[in-house]
């Protein structure tokens, strides 16, 4: 691939945006790659979990590509649109943890990237934000839709009717990130919880992402019914009867994945 580079690690893979002197801005290219990369490790069961970052020190994503967007026409706007909020909806609903490594600027097409990921941890030098108004747009890429469900109404409303951008302390008060930490813990952070989730039953990790997902637009009855449909399912697995011997026998669970 051009733009992404992968690396597969102890059941974690490492996706990386590599495009540097660019800020890793995001262009078709890299959008069509990253649809790729997690299209390939859907069906990986070597795979666990994903932690998705930025080359360089720099950015995380500092936004799509400003020279393809300059010549968008209404038509090719609208594809554009689709198209990544099509790659972006794909790992909202990936079965396996997502968790956005987000090492510098994480802005327009970036943030919403980072959105879409299952966990954000941000270094103390991140910056997010939705700066579209600035350039006559809006987001296109979901972003729009996930902040007003991360943030709520009026902080989003701030958020990308401002165009401003915030640092990672404040990205985390108001619920836009999980955890901030130093700069040069980022990766051992990403990769401390990436284990965490990796060691836990995959089978209800994947249960418990489409509950929450599908559950959050549904009224309360009907995403109570899911959840315990899910539950009721769970009960037959292989991962099941692990976790359960496993913790009657006090020791640590080898989850088979079935």
């Amino acid at each position: 691939m051009e733009n992404v580079r992968t690396e597969k690690r102890d059941n974690i893979l490492w996706v990386t945006i590599d495009r540097p002197k660019v800020l890793n801005a995001l262009n078709a290219k890299t959008l069509e790659e990253i649809g790729q990369v997690f299209g390939e490790a859907r069906t990986d069961d070597s795979i666990r979990c994903v932690i998705l970052t930025g080359a360089g020190e720099k950015a995380f994503v500092a936004g799509a590509d400003i020279k393809e967007l300059a010549l968008m026409t209404p038509i090719s706007g609208k594809f554009v649109s689709e198209q990544g909020q099509s790659v972006f909806l794909a790992i909202e609903r990936f079965p396996k943890p997502v968790i956005a490594a987000i090492n510098g600027f994480a802005l327009g097409g970036g943030c919403e990237l980072a959105l879409a990921c299952h966990v954000r941890i941000a270094s103390e030098t991140a910056q997010l934000g939705l700066p579209e108004v600035s350039l006559g747009i809006i987001p296109g890429y979901g972003g729009t839709q996930r902040m007003v469900r991360l943030v709520g109404k009026g902080r989003a409303l701030e958020l990308v009717c401002s165009g401003d951008r915030i640092g990672a302390v404040e990205a985390e008060r108001i619920g836009l990130v999980n955890k901030v930490v130093p700069a040069d813990q980022l990766v051992s952070a990403a990769e401390e919880m990436a284990k965490k989730f990796a060691s836990r039953s995959p089978v209800a990790i994947r249960a418990a992402i489409e509950a929450i997902n599908a559950g959050m637009d549904m009224p309360l009855e009907e995403g109570q019914l899911l959840e315990a449909t899910l539950f009721g399912l769970l009960c037959a697995t292989e991962d099941m009867k692990e976790g359960m011997s496993a913790f009657l026998e006090k020791r640590p669970a080898n989850f088979p994945g079935r």
